[in-house]
């Protein structure tokens, strides 16, 4: 019998130690087209200027996946912003070694294990849906008391639990210590050393009360307690609580917005037009998967961007009322 969390944890490092799940069980908005990854690397260039053009900067991404997203990234900004291009020292935190693998087809950079490794200095960071499979823990109300939620055989087991405050019963309230304690050293880093970080990730703008815990195999919804290893576990973000650890750390905050009204303000669907006039063959698909990643009910409404900034930083692009 273990904690969730230490399920989630021992699943996730299985999981993706053995098998390259994207495109097979789950498919990422960087994979459906071009323009996501250009839009983010742009995006990170207008960062890059308003914290005054440093001649170095650390550009980080979180899960990196194939390094789709950064390589489309690094196309449009060593075409439209070359300046930028010469000042980045890219870092990718990435602890499969399938997935290195496939990072180092397309990208020349340094690995870590964990983002307390990345080098010092100003820094501009990108996590695309990295904070959803981070191991959470769940408390569930039972009466007058709580329990939390153990695995044992494949089935949940409940034990008491310290006070989770008032709600019905039965109601299930997660909590992600390592989101929280991630976000918090990275914007302590960001308060210090200067720089911006952008969390586009699947989730409610407030936090609240809920049973999120998922998993997919195939494209499809699978027991996320049986055969861990085999299936890609997930849970919403708690947007509200990132931001609220950010700012306790030091850092501004801006967001959450919907990902769709972030994406359309970057431009993605002028970009999206852009490509389909130059390839008329795929020009149906690629403005299929611009609608999709913008269309509230597509992915625009239930995925979220989340800015993280010294607090000097003016209200980053995108972010603005």
């Amino acid at each position: 019998m273990e904690r969730l969390d230490a399920f989630m944890a021992r699943a996730g490092a299985a999981y993706y130690g053995q098998r390259a799940g994207l495109g097979r069980d789950f498919t990422t908005a960087p994979e459906m087209g071009q323009a996501f990854g250009e839009c983010l690397g742009l995006w990170c260039a207008v960062t890059w200027q308003a914290m005054g053009a440093p001649s170095r900067v650390v550009l980080a991404e979180l899960g990196p996946g194939r390094g789709t997203l950064m390589a489309d990234a690094l196309r449009a900004v060593r075409e439209m912003v070359p300046q930028f291009a010469a000042a980045l020292d890219l870092h990718l935190v990435e602890a499969s070694p399938l997935l290195r693998a496939e990072q180092a087809r397309r990208l020349a950079a340094t690995w870590h294990d964990d983002a307390s490794t990345l080098p010092p200095g100003p820094m501009i960071l990108v996590a695309n849906e990295f904070f959803d499979a981070l191991p959470i823990r769940q408390f569930v109300r039972r009466g007058t008391a709580w329990t939390e939620r153990f695995v044992a055989g494949g089935a949940f087991v409940e034990h008491p639990a310290e006070d989770q405050g008032e709600a019905p019963e039965g109601a299930v309230r997660e909590v992600c210590e390592a989101g929280s304690a991630l976000t918090k050293s990275l914007a302590a880093r960001l308060a210090h050393e200067g720089g911006a970080a952008l969390i586009l990730d699947y989730g409610p703008a407030e936090s609240g009360l809920g049973d999120t815990l998922q998993a997919l195999r195939d494209n499809a919804p699978a027991d996320p307690l049986a055969e861990p290893g085999t299936v890609d576990i997930t849970a919403h973000v708690d947007f509200a609580g990132l931001a609220a650890a950010a700012r306790d750390a030091g850092a501004a905050a801006h967001g959450p917005i919907p990902m769709g009204v972030f994406l359309q303000r970057l431009g993605l669907m002028a970009r999206s037009a852009m490509l389909a006039r130059a390839a008329p063959a795929q020009a149906g698909a690629i403005l299929a998967a611009a609608q999709r990643l913008v269309a509230p009910e597509g992915m625009g409404r239930l995925f979220k961007a989340l800015a993280l900034a010294h607090p000097a930083l003016p209200t980053p692009a995108g972010f603005e009322n």
